[in-house]
């Protein structure tokens, strides 16, 4: 299972990096594509929107099921990742590098709580 050291995660599968400016990107991990299979739609969130920690943000769908992706933190919605638009399974050929979209957080430090990579591998029981 790719888990990279360098990003926080949550129970429900979605990744996060800080990035310089204090936004977070979020994107799912490369375990939730795996299990969700071939990506078909990917319905993002609207720029501006604010969102509640764990909020449904956004919905993967794959030939298999439609998932949502929740808000890791409390934040404004300051850019998406349109090219995913018309090309979805760009998240299954790199859960990593194809983001869903950033968030600018409500409180600076509570992406601090989320889960390092040993503890999202724990929290799906793989090693």
């Amino acid at each position: 299972m790719n888990v990279p050291d360098d990003l926080r995660y949550t129970e429900s599968h979605e990744w996060i990096r800080r990035e310089s400016d204090g936004t977070l990107t979020v994107g799912i991990t490369d375990h939730a594509q795996a299990a969700l299979g071939d990506l078909v739609y990917v319905e993002l969130p609207a720029v501006g929107r604010k969102l509640a920690a764990r909020e449904a943000a956004a919905v993967v769908e794959s030939v298999k099921a439609a998932s949502d992706v929740y808000a890791p933190v409390a934040g404004e919605v300051v850019a998406v990742n349109d090219a995913l638009a018309n090309a979805p399974e760009q998240v299954n050929a790199d859960a990593y590098g194809a983001w869903l979209y950033k968030l600018k957080p409500a409180d600076p430090d509570a992406s601090n709580g989320l889960l390092d990579a040993k503890g999202y591998i724990a929290s799906v029981g793989e090693e």
